[in-house]
């Protein structure tokens, strides 16, 4: 992340919010909008969002699995292998 280019004050994002968005779609760069000296808000483009909430999500999943391993509610693959197996032979015959 280029600092001086990509942080810009409020009022460059009103005045070329086309060039912003351009930039941020082929550099896929976020860019830090502020406000009075402050950030506010982050510009970013939508394929790099999406990716960004996959892996957040997956970042979720693991943290939850590390909880039930912890709680001591993980089975290990043997078992559920073993389990799927009756409950395919129970519904089969």
């Amino acid at each position: 992340m280029k600092i001086t280019r990509d942080i810009r004050p409020v009022t460059y994002l009103k005045s070329r919010a086309a060039e912003l968005l351009n930039q941020i779609n082929e550099t896929r760069q976020p860019v830090i909008i502020t406000q009075n000296g402050e950030p506010r808000a982050v510009l970013q483009d939508p394929e790099s969002y999406q990716n960004m909430r996959n892996a957040i999500g997956i970042l979720k999943l693991i943290s939850q699995g590390e909880t039930e391993i912890k709680k001591g509610k993980a089975k290990t693959q043997a078992s559920v292998f073993k389990d799927l197996e009756r409950r395919l032979e129970e519904n089969s015959g």
